[in-house]
């Protein structure tokens, strides 16, 4: 009796589901991935920030982080999911936003599914991915914007730009840059373009750290830093190979290509400092790694393993030079370079799918490359989809960033307060007690 209750309970997601043909293994697999991508936010990628602000800051910045993922997952449930998937009934609307006919996901019921697998997951799976997006544009502020104005700030953004931009690439037919064909496996457009430019954007508007870059500024511990650079590594699972939407072959070929990607790029990162400013440094490595995570992100399921090193290798190349050349040549504060790792890698990652992906009717979405095999034609839609992508992520961030300053009455922290370190003259807490 005992052991056919327990065959009767393991197939019970099939009885309840068996009209819809869900499948366990892909839902299983698709719940992992959100639990692995929501690690990369309030653990990866706060401690990677926080490990390279200073002391007096280190919890003002985790609290950012952790802040903008909080929020940004209620306002992503509340109304971005139904802007960014939801259906209009205006053909030119739908262009741009779903619709708000799933605000407060109305209209979608538990037993609902997104292809094999509950819709509920994949409104949470998303919604990490809307989350960690804002939570990036942080690294480029950290210690002079004000906690309040912040908090604002991605509340607004998640409706204003980034659930548009959301739809434009994933929303499916009728959304403008999915019906071009563009390529984006899993955020090189939409979360890391997106949150790096409007990282830099914040940067300028915001203005310079007080002594920046007379003072130096040196991170309270790298240790932090590489600890997480190791979750987010492990987090990008689910990120990159949770994207292929169940568990299956092009979520191993992600995998692997991410792995390949990340390895490459850590090795690139460490001998380019090396040679350049004769000292490999922990800092480096762990954000060389990053920077491959970030660029393989649009390419992990449509690439091979020689594709994934080339990504890796160059698109790595390129945020060294953006951290160390072109931050320096224009003059701009991007505190923990979002800009530079997440907006280049993730542009390089982009531009380079159209020119790397396979030609193999089971990777690729509609597109010139698989309709025609018009690799030209499918790296120019790469190339309008990082433009308007970098257009209307560069106009919205301006717009809610006057918004939020105008709401919370400034957007800066005083300077006495920038001093003494927001941890203790804002939230009143102190990373080292000594």
């Amino acid at each position: 009796m005992k052991k056919r209750l327990t065959v009767l309970l393991l197939a019970l997601p099939t009885f309840v589901f068996a009209e819809d043909r869900l499948d366990t293994g892909d839902t299983a697999w698709m719940m992992i991935s959100t639990a692995l991508v929501l690690l990369m936010t309030p653990a990866g990628l706060a401690l990677f920030y926080a490990g390279m602000t200073r002391s007096k800051n280190v919890l003002n910045t985790y609290a950012m982080v952790f802040g903008a993922f909080v929020v940004a997952f209620v306002v992503w449930i509340v109304a971005g999911y139904s802007i960014a998937f939801g259906t209009s009934d205006s053909a030119a609307l739908q262009n741009v936003i779903g619709g708000f006919g799933n605000v407060m996901l109305d209209g979608i019921k538990w037993t609902d599914l997104s292809g094999t697998y509950p819709t509920y997951v994949f409104v949470a799976f998303q919604g990490t991915f809307a989350a960690i997006t804002v939570a990036i544009a942080s690294g480029s502020v950290i210690e002079r914007i004000k906690f309040s104005t912040w908090l604002v700030f991605v509340a607004i953004w998640e409706l204003v730009v980034y659930a548009p931009v959301a739809h434009m690439v994933w929303g499916g037919e009728g959304a403008f840059l999915f019906d071009a064909g563009a390529l984006d496996f899993a955020g090189g457009t939409v979360v890391h373009m997106n949150g790096g430019l409007a990282g830099l954007v914040l940067a300028i508007l915001v203005g310079k750290r007080t002594g920046y870059p007379k003072s130096a500024m040196k991170p309270a511990t790298v240790l932090l830093t590489a600890l997480g650079a190791a979750l987010l590594w492990f987090g990008w699972y689910g990120f990159n190979a949770g994207s292929a939407f169940g568990a299956n072959a092009i979520a191993g070929l992600a995998l692997l290509t991410t792995t390949v990607s990340t390895a490459a790029a850590a090795i690139t990162w460490m001998l380019a400092e090396w040679f350049v400013y004769k000292k490999p440094t922990l800092l480096g490595i762990a954000t060389g790694a990053v920077s491959g995570l970030v660029a393989i992100t649009p390419a992990a399921g449509f690439v091979g393993v020689g594709g994934a090193f080339i990504i890796g290798i160059f698109g790595t190349l390129f945020a060294f030079w953006g951290v160390t050349v072109l931050k320096k040549k224009l003059g701009y504060d991007d505190s923990l370079d979002a800009f530079g790792v997440h907006f280049l890698a993730g542009l390089f990652g982009a531009l380079a799918t159209g020119v790397l992906a396979l030609k193999d009717d089971e990777l690729l979405w509609d597109g010139p490359l698989k309709e025609s095999g018009d690799r030209v034609a499918q790296f120019m839609v790469q190339v309008e989809s990082v433009v308007i992508v970098g257009l209307f992520t560069l106009i919205g961030t301006v717009v809610v960033y006057y918004i939020a300053t105008a709401l919370t009455g400034g957007s800066r922290v005083d300077e006495e307060s920038e001093i003494i370190g927001l941890d203790e003259s804002v939230h009143g807490e102190r990373y080292m007690n000594s």
